[in-house]
């Protein structure tokens, strides 16, 4: 196989744990990975917005992805990052509990997101990765910030 082939069939994600699940993302999408920041409350968001915090100079919206995945809310611990990501034209900060590794996945590997009769859990995870005994789901970015959060961000 050529390299252009496998490059083409090569996807590139970073791995994450929130709680004793695994998830992934488009590491195109990740500009940065920081530790832990209080954030600052803002009033009358929703739940899963923690707060904001000034990310060299810019105001950064941070977003508990547990809690936003309806996975309960996290407490954040010295091991919990921040992954700072491009959704659509703005970026976001997602706390997660760890940063696990740089994978490169067979795009062929990726299985579809099971149907539950509930198309929540297909709005935010975009496929399956079976990865060495492992189960990751790779989140759907865009699905993370609603379009009216976005647009009062």
């Amino acid at each position: 196989m050529d390299a252009a082939k496998s490059h083409a069939e090569l996807l590139e994600l970073i791995s994450f744990r929130i709680g004793e699940q695994e998830f992934c993302l488009d590491i195109m999408a990740v500009r940065e990975v920081r530790g832990w920041a209080a954030a600052t409350p803002l009033p009358h968001s929703p739940p899963y917005v923690r707060g904001m915090i000034n990310l060299r100079g810019a105001v950064l919206p941070i977003l508990d992805l547990k809690c936003r995945l309806g996975l309960g809310e996290t407490t954040p611990t010295q091991r919990s990052v921040i992954i700072v990501v491009h959704i659509g034209q703005r970026l976001v900060g997602l706390l997660v509990d760890e940063v696990s590794e740089v994978l490169e996945v067979d795009r062929g590997t990726i299985q579809a997101t099971p149907s539950v009769g509930c198309g929540t859990v297909e709005t935010f995870v975009r496929g399956i990765i079976p990865l060495e005994g492992r189960m990751l789901s790779w989140i759907e970015l865009g699905e993370i910030l609603p379009a009216q959060v976005e647009e009062a961000a």
